[in-house]
């Protein structure tokens, strides 16, 4: 199950970014960027003071971009070279030996280390070692010489994309970024070394879940990683083996290299370059405004494509070989697939238990009796991700009761058909995460909202009750009355004659569809 934060937490976000943004638009300061009283600032003293500021500002701007004039030799690099993803994040560029964070999201703190990172896990710290003579001018007017060892900056962070649940977050693995001067005989020895960037992220919190795997997971690790072209290392705080398992095909095309364990792994791995946490952008979607390239929904549903197929075939031969053993005749069982193939394909997403569909059976009858190829889809826990990815790949039109399986809708070719039927009180969470982002993805989407005698709760609660009548205020009471009210103790009933209008719509929809394709292919 999904745990959702409510329509009015969004708006807290909203005006909480307001605030920020009144704060500073009522800023005190004077235009020239003094402190000034009405009464006690004289002109000549305004002016002395603007001088004073417009000199130490050419002073300190030399210092900042002396850099840039360095001979291409030079250790220091002011533009950090494997961040391109500049739209997205505030810390696009970083010196060397030096930790920005980009704590602006309400969703996520992201950190940047650029220069010798060297993980401790005994410690749960990555740890940067600054070079002496590569920051003397940074560090103001510096003699050149600093303390070996010395810890000069520390900053924490917990890699995972929920940050506004505290009490979750709090839950989620904490890493101490510190950076100190640098000293051969002090620092931590690298027993791995690697010449490319790592990404820092935890399959913690609601890992577990379909939807957080991918909402909080898969994707932001695509729009954190996908500009390294695999050119980059995954470590994993509260690894989980099931997990790399389950992931695995998507990783491969993320990544050359075999993900780190964080706490399992206890040598000392050294990188040139570390993201911290993982950017996110919305709820199962890409911003592709915010992505290097203009990256898009599409782009993901590609690399998908890439992650799945191969092993696709290898199923597919696999039961080819099955039907050549088999007592079947090869020729009337392609004659049998061409013939299919013509019809539209719908594909049941079956619930048990909660918000199951309670007559399942008779919308299977009925969606045959209609002219489609149907198919009931049970997912399990342990049911390998590409048997579902081909099914849905395959298929027109999705049919599935609000939850996180229907996070699956990112198994379709854009195009298709998704119909979520939407329970009691579940209304906003339906649309916010799986309607409007199966819009984004590029598939029909159809919401069907049920009637109160459509739903099980009709039978335990007068007519009048708030449960039937007005959803959203029982919703307002909090978390767990939605939890146990609408999402574990709500079952449908579909008013098949009402529900046949939206299941026409998305037949003519693809059989039109096919008979154009088919009218293309024969020009």
């Amino acid at each position: 199950m999904v745990k959702y934060p409510r329509n009015n937490q969004f708006n807290q976000w909203k005006r909480s970014r307001e605030h920020v943004a009144g704060e500073d638009d009522e800023s005190c300061l004077h235009p020239s960027g003094l402190i000034c009283g009405n009464s006690s600032c004289s002109t000549r003293k305004a002016k002395l003071k603007l001088l004073f500021f417009i000199l130490l500002s050419l002073i300190y701007g030399g210092l900042i971009l002396a850099p840039q004039f360095l001979s291409s030799g030079s250790s220091f690099s002011f533009f950090y070279p494997y961040e391109t993803d500049v739209k997205a994040s505030l810390c696009s560029s970083v010196p060397n030996g030096t930790i920005c964070c980009d704590r602006t999201s309400i969703r996520t703190d992201v950190c940047l280390m650029r220069g010798d990172v060297r993980t401790d896990s005994t410690s749960s710290s990555i740890v940067l070692y600054r070079e002496n003579d590569v920051t003397g001018y940074l560090s103001g007017f510096s003699n050149g010489y600093h303390e070996e060892g010395k810890v000069i900056e520390h900053q924490k962070i917990r890699p995972y994309t929920r940050k506004w649940e505290t009490d979750l977050m709090s839950t989620v693995d904490e890493l101490d970024l510190i950076v100190k001067w640098d000293s051969g005989i002090l620092r931590h020895q690298c027993e791995i070394k690697h010449d490319v960037p790592a990404v820092f992220f935890s399959t913690g919190g609601y890992t577990g879940n379909l939807y957080h795997e991918f909402n909080d997971g898969i994707l932001p690790l695509y729009i954190t990683s996908q500009h390294f072209n695999k050119k980059v290392v995954f470590v994993i705080l509260e690894y989980h083996d099931w997990w790399v398992t389950k992931y695995g095909d998507i990783l491969s095309q993320l990544s050359d290299f075999p993900a780190v364990d964080f706490r399992g792994d206890k040598r000392v791995h050294c990188f040139p370059e570390a993201i911290l946490g993982l950017r996110i952008h919305d709820e199962l979607s890409i911003d592709a405004s915010l992505m290097e390239g203009n990256k898009s929904m599409g782009d993901f549903h590609e690399l998908l494509d890439r992650a799945y197929w191969p092993r696709v075939r290898d199923i597919m031969l696999d039961e080819e070989r099955d039907a050549e053993s088999s007592s079947k005749n090869p020729i009337q069982v392609v004659a049998e697939e061409t013939q299919i193939s013509y019809k539209p394909k719908v594909v049941i997403v079956s619930r048990n238990g909660s918000r199951a569909i309670t007559n399942e059976h008779l919308l299977v009858k009925m969606a045959e009796q209609m002219g489609f190829v149907v198919e009931v889809l049970r997912p399990q826990r342990t049911t390998e991700l590409a048997k579902i990815y081909r099914v849905l790949n395959s298929s027109d039109v999705m049919i599935g009761v609000h939850g996180a399986a229907m996070t699956h809708f990112l198994f379709m070719k854009p195009g298709s058909v998704f119909i979520q039927v939407i329970p009691l009180g579940t209304d906003w969470a339906a649309e916010t995460y799986y309607g409007e982002p199966a819009v984004k993805f590029g598939l029909s989407y159809i919401g069907y909202k049920i009637l109160p005698k459509e739903s099980s709760l009709y039978h335990h609660y007068p007519k009048n009750d708030p449960v039937l009548t007005d959803p959203s205020s029982v919703n307002e009471k909090g978390w767990e009355f939605t939890k146990k009210i609408y999402l574990d103790r709500q079952t449908v009933k579909l008013d098949l004659r009402r529900f046949r209008k939206r299941l026409l719509r998305a037949y003519y929809y693809t059989v039109a569809k096919k008979k154009s394709r088919s009218r293309i292919g024969a020009q």
